[in-house]
């Protein structure tokens, strides 16, 4: 079986969907390694492929993201086949929302979520256009649909009117890495690379609107006004979209000097981070899955979420959910945490029970079962 998947976002470093792009393709390279794997990705130039997925045989489109969209979209009007445009293969997995017209090919597409229709305010105004007129088109030509969580699922049954029994739920993993570290010496190493604090409340995302920060810093301000102060927050994570709003706020608040924004942060050092941290907070709005808890429990971090979409399906009870926009419930919370050595330590070892769940080798096999139910389907 020849299996191509689209490493577009992966390439591109595009944060979640990137993340499942590349950690599913290594893990299925893993899990079945008799089958015969292709990388595609659109660019107008060569990208190398690091990391895992260097030894991954890749084939490129020679297009930026817009035109390659553009091109996917008028195949669909016309009523054009890509095939020949791209290598043969068994089966093609749309991982990134764009699924190319294929007749050739069994077709499998992953539905991340519909942060589009909850939240339009919260998307630039192309990409919304563009959701809303190619995603149903996308999900009624595959013939298999994968959603990363239930929450996902019922929201596509609901809002797209897709069959439930066209749609399977395969939650993501948690890469190896993401472990309690002992190494001082790398955990010094990382808290000196990006000027680390001590003690630190971490935030770890992308910075856009949906990710609600503007929440925590409200409540990190009240924090602010108790009489023992808390540590420093630190943000960490590259600016998305119309991140300025969480930046004004910052300022507002006067929190210019207690907030540390990092921006980027290498892959590698990551699990190092959330080692690090005293408490991870995550007052997200909508999440298709939600990665970052996952990997901050997996590290050992107690963990405070938002009980919004997917994220109670991903903690389960190993985490301090609250409602998403309660800054007082949120500051409470954070106080909790912060002062209860028992409640930090009881945390810790429902999060690493909760996160040893979640692998990348378990969502390869049933990824693996839904190419082999749609590639027999086509024989």
């Amino acid at each position: 079986m020849r299996i191509t998947l689209d490493l577009s976002p992966w390439v591109h470093h595009h944060a979640g969907l990137g993340r499942y792009a590349g950690e599913l393709s290594a893990a299925l390279m893993r899990v079945a390694p008799q089958y015969e794997y292709l990388g595609l990705y659109h660019a107008p130039r060569v990208i190398p492929i690091e990391g895992e997925l260097r030894s991954m045989k890749t084939a490129r489109v020679p297009l930026g993201a817009k035109p390659w969209r553009m091109s996917v979209l008028l195949a669909y009007y016309l009523r054009l086949n890509m095939d020949r445009f791209l290598p043969a293969t068994d089966i093609f997995h749309a991982t990134d929302h764009l699924l190319p017209p294929l007749k050739n090919a069994r077709t499998v597409f992953t539905i991340h979520d519909l942060i589009f229709r909850f939240f339009p305010e919260y998307h630039l105004p192309l990409n919304r256009w563009f959701l809303g007129l190619m995603l149903p088109k996308f999900m009624r030509r595959a013939d298999a649909i994968i959603a990363v969580s239930e929450h996902t699922r019922r929201d596509v049954i609901k809002r797209m009117g897709i069959p439930a029994e066209k749609i399977a739920v395969i939650y993501e993993g948690v890469h190896p890495s993401f472990r309690p570290l002992e190494d001082r010496a790398e955990l010094e190493r990382v808290r000196a690379l990006y000027n680390l604090p001590a003690r630190f409340i971490l935030f770890f995302s992308t910075i856009e609107p949906r990710k609600n920060l503007v929440t925590l810093l409200d409540a990190y301000a009240a924090l602010l006004a108790c009489p023992t102060p808390p540590p420093p927050l630190v943000v960490a994570g590259r600016k998305g979209w119309l991140y300025e709003e969480t930046l004004r706020r910052i300022r507002e608040l006067g929190l210019t000097e207690r907030v540390q924004l990092t921006d980027w942060i290498a892959s590698a050092d990551v699990p190092a981070l959330l080692n690090l941290a005293e408490v991870f907070v995550y007052p997200s709005l909508y999440e298709g899955f939600g990665l970052p808890p996952l990997e901050a429990m997996a590290c050992g971090a107690p963990v405070i979420s938002s009980n919004a979409s997917s994220l109670p399906e991903v903690i389960g009870d190993a985490g301090i959910l609250i409602e998403p926009r309660d800054v007082g419930g949120l500051t409470q919370a954070i106080t909790r945490v912060l002062n209860d050595n028992a409640l930090r330590q009881e945390l810790r070892a429902k999060g690493l029970a909760q996160a040893r769940r979640f692998t990348w080798e378990r969502a390869a096999r049933e990824t693996l079962a839904v190419y082999e139910r749609v590639g027999e389907r086509g024989n």
